[in-house]
């Protein structure tokens, strides 16, 4: 009997955005965020076995990150805009194809993935900012490929992924606001945990995130990490019908 993938629940769900924000909001290296995405994203969708990451940055260089080297280099935009993954930040729609030796789109591109050993694959956009784009891009090995629960998996991943990016990006460029009011051992505490989750519900980046926690700690006469705790348990709690 074969068995159906259904689509997470509530607590997985809350499960999988809470350890990929604990992951991504408390770094400064864009490039090893990327990579820690990568791993995330191929762990939590059962039938993938590879993930790659495309970043299109304005004015700069692109960026790729990918479970396996040879993905990466799959993934890269020098192969130009003959691939999945600059189809959908080209277009911004997410690309799925559940037999990739019969697809035509990209025929270059298809010969090599097909010679890695690539059956299926989904490409979900995501946006960083004005000037940042990208694509997560998983890939299966084995047939039946990747599912439609496997599909609305990628997108929830991309699109939380892009706000968080988003904070990385911004605490590159000027870390000292958020390092100093939490401590630098907390961003990827419970603290950084909230700070995404505001991040998700108001999509604003962290300083702002950080501002609503403070501002919610004066009012209720809490302590900061105890509001920040409340506040990653109620998203976990699964809701009563």
């Amino acid at each position: 009997m074969v068995v159906a993938r259904t689509v997470p629940g509530v607590v997985e769900t809350a499960a999988l955005l809470r350890e990929l924000t604990a992951r991504l909001i408390g770094g400064t290296d864009l490039d090893e965020a990327l990579g820690r995405l990568a791993r995330i994203a191929r762990d939590a969708v059962p039938g993938a076995t590879g993930c790659g990451v495309t970043l299109l940055r304005g004015g700069g260089p692109a960026a790729v990150a990918a479970t396996d080297p040879r993905l990466r280099d799959l993934d890269h935009p020098r192969h130009g805009a003959d691939g999945p993954a600059m189809t959908a930040i080209r277009r911004r729609e997410l690309v799925r194809v559940a037999e990739l030796t019969g697809e035509t789109r990209w025929r270059r591109w298809t010969r090599r993935a097909v010679g890695l050993g690539v059956n299926a694959l989904i490409a979900a956009p995501f946006d960083v900012d004005d000037q940042v784009i990208g694509s997560l891009n998983l890939y299966a090995r084995r047939r039946p490929g990747l599912t439609d629960s496997d599909q609305l998996t990628a997108m929830l991943l991309a699109e939380h992924a892009g706000l968080l990016l988003a904070a990385v990006r911004d605490r590159a460029g000027r870390t000292a606001p958020v390092d100093d009011a939490v401590g630098s051992d907390s961003g990827t505490g419970v603290i950084g945990q909230a700070i995404g989750v505001i991040m998700t519900q108001r999509g604003c980046p962290a300083p702002e995130a950080l501002r609503v926690l403070r501002t919610a700690s004066s009012a209720l006469s809490i302590p900061l990490r105890e509001v920040a705790e409340r506040l990653v348990s109620s998203v976990a709690r699964p809701r009563r019908s």
